[in-house]
């Protein structure tokens, strides 16, 4: 059996994680144009609960960053032992066939949308230009050009996360094989997640850059990376695993539906509980699924769903968004019932994504797979985007 055949089933509750990330994302950029707490469900919902949903989308990526540096670096460990044995030409090519053909896709639709004219894809800032917008992406720097320039066009946008996730896994092997997969790699990654707080805070001044630098986003992918070290060395009971899950899942709550009182209290720090949090919750699916326990509640199939298609529902979701909110425009812009556009949004956006992993990522995938690793098993890889989608999580 290959080292690709000892990759385990996918963990449903980590799925359900990424569904509930990519569902924020999607509410989130939809709320940004049809305010939910300006429709009729502030007659019936509470003002807290309709703001959890609708402004939550950065939070979201940072759980995505955390969820991409736990399953890649765990599927690392079990294809290849250890850290230090890793395969870089492998690694750099399993990264490319499943990031790169969505990625060039994209760049041509929205190229080819700028070139025409269409409303909400051009980049008409003076300091922008198509060629900086593509070469940025391309070049895994659209965050800088967007801090520099100011913010691109929504479609463009989303790339920023992209390029935080893989300028962090272009540097990741070879930090492996430096530090030998070892202690000093341990202490590396923590001091850098730790530091999540305090490079927030030396960028302010610059909302873009603040948001959208470096060294916050691979903070977060840093410490999904630990908390994949653990799970690989060590094994939990199953009321320490269902510890975590309870630990982590009220972090992530807090900090979703308490965030402002949270920011008074712990400013930046605020981040940190939230990546701490995602990676205690990880980190105990994957102990209770190893015990044979079930990680994820009955009836959450659509949001695993959601989760499994992320990376092609958040490359795509803005087409969606735009359509959608141009049509509610369209058609009066009652925003009392300006909630009942979310459901056909949703739902776009999932069909969306399905089409594109079924008729274009997924068999980019396995014929650069099958091209470029001939003698590995051709099975899916996962990440977030960026996130980042797949998630076996079983050693």
């Amino acid at each position: 059996m290959s080292r690709e055949d000892s990759i385990g089933p996918r963990n449903a509750g980590i799925d359900a994680l990424r569904g509930l990330s990519i569902l924020l994302v999607v509410i989130h950029h939809v709320a940004l144009r049809i305010p939910l707490r300006e429709t009729a469900l502030i007659d019936f919902l509470p003002k807290r609960l309709l703001n959890a949903l609708s402004y939550n989308g950065y939070e979201a990526v940072f759980v995505f960053f955390v969820i991409s540096g736990f399953l890649i670096t765990l599927h690392s460990l079990q294809r290849w032992g250890r850290l230090s044995a890793i395969d870089v030409r492998a690694f750099y090519l399993r990264r490319a066939a499943r990031i790169v053909p969505c990625l060039l896709l994209l760049l041509v639709v929205l190229s080819v949308m700028h070139l025409i004219g269409v409303p909400n894809y051009v980049i008409d800032k003076p300091t922008q230009s198509l060629g900086g917008a593509l070469l940025s992406a391309l070049g895994l720097t659209l965050n800088w050009y967007e801090g520099r320039t100011g913010w691109l066009p929504g479609g463009w946008d989303v790339l920023w996360s992209l390029s935080i996730e893989e300028a962090f896994y272009l540097g990741f092997p070879l930090a492996c094989l430096l530090l030998r997969g070892g202690r000093w790699l341990a202490v590396g990654l923590a001091v850098l997640a730790l530091s999540l707080p305090v490079t927030r805070a030396a960028l302010e001044g610059n909302e873009i850059w603040q948001e959208k630098a470096y060294l916050p986003g691979m903070a977060a992918i840093a410490t999904g990376v630990l908390a994949a070290m653990a799970v690989w060395r060590w094994r939990a009971s199953v009321r320490e695993a269902t510890l975590l899950c309870v630990l982590g899942a009220t972090g992530i709550i807090a900090v979703l539906g308490w965030g402002g009182v949270l920011w008074k209290l712990f400013g930046n720090g605020t981040m940190l509980v939230l990546t701490g949090s995602a990676a205690c919750l990880i980190m105990g699916l994957h102990w209770r699924q190893s015990r044979g326990l079930a990680s994820a509640p009955r009836g959450t199939g659509w949001l695993r769903s959601f989760g499994r298609l992320s990376y092609e529902v958040y490359l795509t979701h803005m087409f969606v968004v735009f359509a959608v909110v141009g049509l509610f425009r369209l058609s009066g812009g009652d925003m009392r019932h300006g909630f009942w556009w979310y459901l056909p949004a949703l739902f776009l956006c999932w069909t969306l994504g399905v089409v594109v992993a079924r008729l274009f990522s997924e068999p980019c995938d396995r014929t650069l797979r099958r091209r470029w690793l001939p003698h590995a098993v051709v099975s899916p890889d996962v990440d977030v985007s960026a996130a980042l989608r797949r998630s076996s999580t079983q050693g």
